[in-house]
């Protein structure tokens, strides 16, 4: 059963700022229950307010109009209860890839030893297992974004925030990243705010997909995600994307992303 003080509640929600004397509306009053445990994706046209909507969920914007909460609890501040994984890289410099893995886990008072093994855990997890002694400059561009996504996973948060985490993996981490993902998702019962541009990165990770307008940002489409094969004790297999129902899916969102763009 969902436990109702991690939903997540959108009511109203809105964001507008001043821009040459203007007022522009980045994405219109929006209400939206995330429930917990739902994967849910984001996708639209470049500019229409995803990563605003996210940050306000993170407690980086304030909304200007509206309220979020998670349960009985009104977001105004970032909180141990999200993690966000950027779209870039924001590793510490000055610490190895452990160090920076283990960070969040040091500030909790952790053990040494017990942040290390947890550390180590999620750095195999995401495929560094031998470069936790590195330093972030070390590292490809795609390696560091893994090596964030281990930082955010390590802390165990509530929600998952993430802002195109995989753009700039290549196809097979991404894909190998995107099944343990899911099998994260399985086993912690997480709820995930994932936005991407990929319309079948949505499908394959999403229990629902939301499609957004043009700016000002709305939400015109809110599609729940049924495929072949799915049980909520399994992960979906990669092969769920050869079958017609995905590509009936596919198609419809789209021309929803494409109708979006006014």
């Amino acid at each position: 059963m969902s436990d109702p003080s991690a939903r997540l509640t959108l009511v109203d929600v809105g964001q507008t700022y001043r821009s040459g004397g203007d007022e522009v509306t980045a994405v219109q009053p929006t209400s939206l229950t995330i429930e917990p445990g739902e994967f849910i994706s984001l996708v639209g046209p470049s500019g229409c307010g995803k990563t605003t909507l996210l940050q306000m969920i993170a407690g980086f914007l304030a909304p200007t109009s509206g309220t979020i909460r998670i349960g009985d609890t009104v977001v105004k501040t970032p909180s141990p209860d999200r993690g966000v994984v950027f779209q870039a890289p924001t590793l510490y410099p000055w610490l190895s890839v452990l160090g920076n893995v283990e960070f969040g886990l040091r500030n909790q008072g952790i053990d040494k030893a017990t942040r290390q093994q947890k550390a180590e855990a999620i750095l195999e997890t995401v495929g560094l297992t031998g470069f936790g002694e590195r330093r972030p400059y070390e590292l490809s561009g795609g390696m560091q974004q893994r090596a964030q996504i281990a930082r955010v996973l390590v802390n165990d948060p509530r929600i998952i925030l993430m802002d195109e985490p995989y753009g700039a993996l290549d196809p097979l981490t991404r894909e190998r990243l995107q099944v343990e993902l899911l099998n994260l998702w399985r086993r912690e019962h997480k709820t995930i705010i994932f936005i991407t541009h990929s319309v079948e990165e949505a499908l394959f990770l999403s229990t629902r997909v939301l499609v957004m307008s043009a700016r000002p940002g709305r939400v015109v489409l809110d599609r729940r995600i049924s495929l072949p094969g799915d049980n909520p004790d399994t992960v979906r297999d990669p092969s769920v994307i050869a079958t017609p129902e995905f590509y009936r899916l596919k198609i419809e969102l789209s021309e929803a992303i494409y109708a979006a763009h006014g």
